[in-house]
């Protein structure tokens, strides 16, 4: 098939790369000329584990191109993704000037049918929007799809190629089976393609991603508790996990949660709730949960340090909102700088990946250090932020040479506490007791 998908996002790079790697021709569109450039050039420009590989592959077998030309990029198109930003307005609605943009100019330039497939996240309703807006300028014939995307971050090439369900909201057979066809290589085990109207579609990613970003959100409310109950997370956790009405993912405690998907669909689908004039308290109280658990390792860390961080220095570890990825859009370790920071302290970081995405939003707030290792120099304590593989299983002799106190402030629980304690370290975790070698006042 010939496919157009407008934007080249994490979701319109790897949606592209995914179809052409099936053997479609595929053509993406973005307004960024620079970006164009680049990824013309073979040079890729977010990280994505797998990515890259298909990404040079189809690029080098000329299926998957690039422009800059709306017109030149759906000429051809059978199917015409959009793979656009939906930010978050200030009233927290999703703001749909990109797609509606997009969809406007589509009906100035459409000439025969295309299936014209909303991939963003979008509020219940946008099908209607997007149709409304070509058919202002275009007669012919033409069918809006929504086809939302379930793509994790760190794993999303996976979870495109081998998809647990593919959702797709239409009213009209000839789309039906034109998205059939297409995703027929990708469900070839038996996994599901849903077939639903619109509304329902766009209903379903924003529900599933609120009842994530629930399910994390109360197993942090659990370890608060324990904390104050004298009980062990990670014991309770196990412990309902094996329940399979449960399940295990999405269970493990830390410091709330981020991205570019949970803060924003939660908050859209609060706001379209708002708007029918429905309470989602359920959701309401998620948001207020996550907001504080962005900052649950301060007070510990301010009672460590006899209520006063002026002058201190810190080691943190991950900026990126989860591993293995570069995406830093509400990730917890910014909030984090900011406290510190704001309290006088100063702040030394490392990241795999995420590091260039932070130097361009916050400068030269913080020190940046080639290695895990080297922020940890004269450092008063070291935080944990992000759960990469690599920060697991560190060498903590380097550690304990490199700190000016054998201290670690952990938001992601990645180590067991009688280990550490046996180290000599002070350890503070999430929802766990502390270990306390020193006997400390904690």
């Amino acid at each position: 098939m010939k496919i157009a998908v407008v934007g080249t996002g994490y979701v319109g790079l790897v949606t592209g790369t995914c179809f052409a790697e099936t053997g479609n021709d595929v053509v993406c569109v973005d307004i960024d000329a620079g970006k164009v450039t680049k990824l013309s050039n073979g040079q890729i420009t977010i990280y994505e584990p797998g990515l890259e590989k298909l990404f040079l592959r189809n690029l080098k077998e000329e299926r998957l191109k690039f422009t800059t030309s709306l017109e030149e990029g759906i000429k051809d198109a059978q199917i015409i993704f959009l793979a656009l930003p939906t930010p978050p307005g200030e009233d927290g609605s999703a703001d749909l000037k990109y797609i509606l943009g997009v969809a406007d100019h589509l009906g100035k330039i459409l000439k025969d049918y295309k299936v014209i497939v909303d991939k963003s996240t979008v509020p219940v309703g946008t099908a209607e929007k997007v149709h409304a807006a070509v058919v202002k300028n275009y007669k012919g014939e033409f069918d809006v799809v929504s086809n939302p995307e379930f793509l994790r971050e760190g794993v999303a090439v996976d979870d495109f190629m081998k998809p647990d369900r593919v959702v797709i909201g239409t009213s009209s057979e000839r789309a039906r089976k034109v998205m059939g066809d297409l995703y027929a290589p990708f469900v070839r085990q038996g996994n599901p393609v849903i077939y639903m109207d619109e509304r329902s579609a766009e209903l379903t990613k924003y529900a599933a991603n609120s009842f994530l970003a629930t399910k994390i959100t109360f197993m942090n409310e659990v370890a608060l508790l324990c904390e104050r109950l004298g009980a062990d997370v990670d014991m309770v956790r196990r412990g309902i996990g094996s329940d399979e009405r449960i399940g295990k993912r999405f269970l493990f405690p830390g410091i709330g949660y981020g991205g570019s998907c949970f803060p924003k669909d939660v908050q859209a689908l609060v706001k379209s709730s708002q708007e029918v004039s429905y309470d989602f308290r359920i959701l309401n109280a998620v948001m207020d949960v996550n907001e504080k658990q962005k900052l649950h390792l301060l007070p510990k860390i301010k009672k460590y340090f006899s209520g006063s961080l002026k002058g201190k220095h810190f080691a943190l570890w991950g900026l990126a909102f989860k591993p293995n990825t570069d995406d830093i859009r509400e990730a917890p370790a910014l909030y984090m700088i900011d406290a510190l920071v704001g309290e006088g302290a100063t702040v030394s970081v490392f990241d795999p990946e995420a590091m260039n995405n932070v130097k361009q939003v916050i400068g030269d707030k913080v020190t940046y250090a080639e290695s895990q290792y080297e922020a940890l120099e004269g450092a008063d304590a070291l935080i944990i932020a992000t759960e990469w593989n690599e920060f697991r299983t560190p060498n903590f002799l380097k550690i304990v040479t490199s700190l000016k106190n054998k201290v670690i402030f952990d938001g992601r629980n990645l180590f067991d506490i009688a280990a550490i304690k046996e180290l000599g370290f002070y350890y503070e975790s999430v929802g766990r007791a502390p270990a306390n070698p020193s006997g400390k006042k904690s």
